[in-house]
């Protein structure tokens, strides 16, 4: 029997958490201790009521949250969800669809179907190539690596789902200085160690260097992947996509783009030049709950070959069934086979906000990025460490890494708004990430003061 009543009030306690975002702390308030404390305990003898359950866990859970769907979030390069996104999610669960096949569940096949042929389409990737939804960017890029193992073992006689990895052709892996830790650890996943990965040298801002790409391809032979970036996690900064893609097909190399949140400047087309030669490429990551600003968790990994793409996911059993004729099975193209229906949040925020909406959502968050940075360069003492070219802003006070790292202890502590502290170029840096589509320039305005108020505070009488 369905407990309206118990929905009800947990919609009450989910909305009065998303309006008390504007004005709450934007950290945590509680240690983990202390959520222990009040969370933990041992399992209770008999059941407690689920009304008391979810009014208890709302209570208690509270002070350890972040306002992560808040406007002054900055951390983390974290999207909020957006309200369409956000109900339809709800829906979702409702819903309950488990949705692995059109068998299991029709709805979640074609809403997927669509919602990803939209999504190609916004991101100016091949129209049929193949696209699924995953986790969140670490199992994309498992995902477009595997296909990309798939086929470069497969050209040289080798089937490595049937025989596996023991005694395999050699495959070299090239990746950035820079790459993203997911990359490396999707590679380890799929059985390449570190002793097979080439590192090639990055530029000022994280950026691979093309020459040096081209230099590494020629020193070596046999089949190769070719790791790209677009989107530096510190600096925002991309690769050179035109001149990577380029190096790699004079060498028969497969290119993955690990584009998180990068990708999405495709959207825009006073942004698209940053992504140049990314629709040549070979499969490509991205986060759903990045830019699009869908709730937790969602990845988009797409392969340029279909066939390849299923080759490598794909899975049959006689217990599964078949779907009819040009049915779209979801797990055909991401790891998992239970899998809950994130498709439904991702049409419904694609369609919420159409080109447009898609295109605005990404400049604003790029110009207000810029509209930080302006605000610190005056600042005697605050240095701007990369070339603002996305959403991303890194800082350093006071010339070293120690005050650095006081002044962001300092602004979480503040709780007028959060993020985070980061390594660049070998010394600690602020990374400031606006990726959320309620954030506005009150907010980085607000943001930038208690900012500048943590390096007053820290320097003292130095400047």
């Amino acid at each position: 029997m369905i407990d309206r009543a118990l929905l009800s009030r947990t919609a009450e306690l989910a909305a009065d958490h998303l309006a008390s975002l504007d004005a709450r702390h934007a950290g945590p308030l509680a240690s983990h201790g202390e959520l222990r404390e009040t969370l933990g305990g041992p399992l209770p003898a008999e059941g407690v009521a689920p009304a008391q359950v979810i009014e208890d866990l709302a209570r208690d859970s509270a002070p350890g949250l972040v306002a992560s769907p808040g406007p002054r979030y900055f951390g983390f390069v974290t999207g909020g969800a957006l309200p369409a996104a956000l109900a339809a999610d709800w829906l979702a669960v409702a819903w309950d669809q488990n949705a692995f096949s059109a068998v299991s569940s029709p709805a979640a096949s074609v809403v997927e179907e669509v919602a990803t042929g939209w999504l190609l389409d916004l991101l100016a990737l091949p129209p049929t190539a193949g696209i699924g939804l995953t986790t969140g960017a670490q199992m994309a890029n498992v995902t477009g690596l595997a296909a990309a193992r798939h086929a470069l073992l497969a050209r040289e006689g080798w089937d490595v789902e049937e025989q596996g990895m023991t005694g395999a052709p050699a495959i070299r892996v090239l990746v950035g200085a820079e790459a993203h830790v997911t990359v490396l650890r999707a590679l380890r996943l799929l059985g390449f160690g570190r002793a097979s990965m080439a590192i090639v040298e990055a530029d000022e801002q994280g950026r691979m260097r093309a020459d040096a790409l081209a230099g590494a391809l020629v020193a070596g032979e046999g089949p190769a992947i070719v790791c790209a970036q677009a989107g530096n996690v510190n600096s925002g900064a991309v690769d050179p996509l035109e001149q990577i893609t380029s190096a790699a097909r004079a060498h028969g190399a497969w290119v993955h783009v690990d584009g998180a949140f990068g990708l999405w400047a495709a959207a825009s087309p006073a942004l698209a030049t940053l992504v140049a030669g990314a629709a040549e490429a070979d499969s490509w990551a991205t986060d759903g709950h990045k830019w699009l600003n869908v709730p937790y968790d969602c990845g988009v990994a797409a392969v340029r070959d279909p066939v390849l793409h299923r080759a490598a996911m794909g899975m049959t059993a006689a217990y599964l069934g078949a779907g009819g004729a040009g049915e779209r099975s979801n797990s055909d193209w991401v790891p998992e086979a239970s899998r809950r229906a994130r498709g439904f949040a991702v049409y419904a925020a694609l369609r919420s906000l159409g080109r447009s909406g898609a295109r605005e959502l990404v400049e604003r968050c790029c110009a207000l990025a810029r509209r930080v940075a302006e605000r610190m360069e005056g600042e005697p003492g605050v240095e701007v460490l990369n070339d603002v070219v996305l959403n991303q802003v890194l800082l350093r006070f006071g010339g070293d890494g120690a005050t650095t790292e006081a002044v962001v202890a300092r602004v979480q502590a503040d709780g007028t708004c959060w993020l985070g502290g980061t390594q660049w170029q070998g010394a600690a840096a602020m990374r400031v990430s606006i990726s959320n589509w309620s954030t506005t320039e009150a907010d980085v305005d607000q943001a930038a003061h208690a900012i500048l108020g943590a390096w007053r505070s820290v320097r003292g009488g130095r400047y």
